[in-house]
Parts: C-alpha cells; structure tokens; sequence
C-alpha cells in the first residue's frame, strides 16, 4: 500500500513538475516574442526628399532582421529634438538613431539614453571635440553612446565652391536652414576655406556673402531665397546648403518665378527627386549627397551594440565617415538613378549579411559605397 501511495505522489510530482516546465517554457517563449528589437527613429523629416529616402533604407533594413521601428520627425527645433529621446526611450525603445541639430542638444539626448540604458547613434552628424568638448567628452564616456555616421563637410563645401568658380560665377550667395546647425556650420567652414584657397591662386576672384536661413519647408525656403535676390540683384551663384530637399525646392521656385533660372547657377547637399530635369533645364549647376545612407549605417550600429556583437566604449565612440556622391550633369544622374532612386543600393540579403559584419568590416563596406560599388554587387 505505502509503494502504491509512494508511486502516486512520485507521479503527481512528476506531473506538477512537467506542467510548471511547460508554462516556464511557454513564459520564456512569450518573453522572447516580448524581446523583439526596438529602434527608434529621431529625424527632422521622415517625408520630405532626404528624409524618405532615409527611411525607406532604415524600413527595408528592420524588415531583413525583423526589427521594430518607431518615427519621431522634430524639424530640428532643439526642445524637439531632445523630447524625442524621451519619448522613444518611453515608448520601450532598446535604441535610438538621431539626426540632431546644435551638438549641444546631445547632453540631453545622452543623459536620457544612459539613464533609461538605451543605445544611442548619431546620424549625418558627429560631435565636434574642438567646439564641444563638454558634449564630446559626455558621448565617449556613456556606455550606451554607440557612435556617429557623418561626411567630410568640410570638404564638401570646399569642392561645390570650387564647381561654382570653374563654372565662371562670381558672386554667391547663401542660404543655410538653421543658424547653429553643427553639419551647417561644417559646410560654411568649408565654402569660406575654398573661396580663399581659389582667391589665393586665381586671378578671377569669388566672393561669398553671409547666410541667411531659409528654414526646412519649401516655403521657408522660397521666401528667403527671393529676399536674398531683392538685396542682391548681381549674384550669379546659390548654394543651398540643405536642410533635408523643401529648402532647395522653394528655392529653385522663387529663382524661376522671378526669371532667374539658367541665371543663377544652384548648387547644394541633398538630391532632389527631379534632379534629372533640373541639371538639364539649367536649375542646378551640381549637387553633392545622394546615398541617404547614414542612418542604415548608425542603425547597425545600434542593432550590433543591442545584439551584444560591437562593444561599447566608455572612453571613445564609433567614428564611421561616408563619402559624398556628387552629380552634375544628366549622364551623372542617369547612373546614380539606376542604382540608388530605382533601387535600393542594398537587396534584403545584402543587409542581412552587413548586420553580420564586424565594426571594422562596417566601416569598410561604407567607405565603399558609390555607384561602382553597388553596380558591382548586381
């Protein structure tokens, strides 16, 4: 009788143990369900030209490694910029990628990242050590600040003032979109260091005037771009330094609508989506941009910190440089079409296989990146 009892209760443990294994494994099951990535997106624009292209790569890249993602658009205004590490910090994100606009809003942006422990990249943007020590020496010491994804703007200013000048243009003018804007005041440092390099060995001087701001919508854009030509009826050149595409687009409307086109020669950073017809009808001259890829770059990043794959140092960040693409004529822009507008310059396998690269190896694959590169992969 005692073995008969001793049998049922060994069976009725035996039972309880195998039901309490069985709801742990359907908790875990449930939990890892739960534990899908999540990154969110802090941009100035996730509609306008360069904001979505922007996010057609960063949605093809969270389809390939099923990633969640979440848009915060805060047009670059400061108090945006920073509520928007916030939000996405409380809406349960495990990493942000952002497209500040001062480097100064990066305290805020990486003490709200750090205390939630929420991995955190820049991009199109890099903290300058020189001009901000404080904000750099806070991003290299946070064990959740991941890194930066920017260009050499220095040197792209320097090169479109240099296409302006062999062009024959004399006078240029500036449009900028937010006074302060640290990508914009790289590209100013650049336009003033190629003016004086073409002024020191030229006899045919160039003259670059002072930027006024045209904001990031096209009607910001068109209305300081006609209050720049009524103050200076002589330019012959504009640069539109950025601000995502809207800028540039009412610019281009103000200098037509006043009978300007074919007149004043444009240049800018990021590619219109009617560049094709504008380089052919004479509305831009060149412009420098095009391969929208650093925040696909900074979401690896994240993605790879998250997955435990990259380190994270607290003595320095990821510093992963892209290089400009530039375009000035219909023949450019056929080439970069085919590759980069009718496509995406990486399939869903290939993004799959650069979420599996070392951080070394990252930086190599985006250095590589032009229209060669992806013409050789297809």
């Amino acid at each position: 009788m005692r073995k008969i009892l001793s049998m049922l209760v060994t069976v009725a443990l035996l039972g309880t143990a195998l039901v309490s294994c069985s709801k742990k494994q359907a908790g875990s099951s449930a939990s890892s369900e739960e534990k899908k990535i999540k990154i969110g997106v802090s941009i100035w624009s996730s509609t306008d030209t360069l904001g979505s292209q922007c996010k057609r790569i960063v949605d093809a890249a969270a389809k390939a490694l099923d990633v969640q993602v979440m848009y915060v658009d805060q047009g670059h205004i400061s108090e945006n910029v920073t509520s928007s590490a916030e939000t996405l910090s409380a809406a349960g994100c495990d990493g942000i990628i952002i497209c500040n606009s001062a480097s100064a809003e990066m305290t805020s942006v990486i003490n709200t990242c750090t205390q939630n422990k929420v991995y955190c990249a820049q991009f199109f943007r890099i903290i300058s050590e020189e001009t901000n020590p404080n904000e750099y020496a806070l991003a290299a010491r946070s064990p959740y600040f991941v890194g930066a994804v920017h260009e050499n703007e220095v040197e792209n200013g320097e090169k479109l003032v240099t296409i302006l000048a062999e062009k024959g243009n004399k006078k240029i003018a500036l449009e900028g979109w937010e006074a302060g804007d640290a990508t914009f005041l790289l590209r100013w440092k650049g336009y003033k260091q190629g003016v004086e390099k073409w002024n020191a060995s030229h006899s045919n001087k160039i003259e670059l005037l002072e930027p006024q701001y045209g904001g990031t919508t096209s009607d910001t854009g068109r209305s300081t771009a006609e209050a720049i030509i009524n103050a200076n009826p002589d330019i012959d050149a504009l640069i539109v330094a950025g601000g995502g595409g809207d800028t540039l687009v009412g610019a281009l409307a103000a200098i037509e609508s006043m009978g300007k086109k074919g007149k004043i020669a444009v240049v800018s950073t990021d590619f219109l989506a009617d560049l094709d017809e504008q380089l052919k009808s004479g509305g831009m001259a060149a412009e420098s941009g095009g391969h929208y890829c650093d925040p696909l770059i900074a979401f690896m990043l994240v993605y790879n910190a998250i997955k435990g794959n990259y380190a994270v140092s607290t003595n320095g960040f990821y510093d992963v440089n892209f290089p400009y693409l530039y375009v000035a004529s219909p023949e450019d822009y056929a080439s970069y079409a085919k590759y980069f507008v009718d496509a995406l310059p990486y399939n869903q396998e290939e993004l799959r296989a650069m979420a599996a690269l070392s951080e070394k190896e990252l930086e190599v694959a985006t250095a590589k990146l032009s229209i060669e590169d992806v013409k050789s992969r297809r």
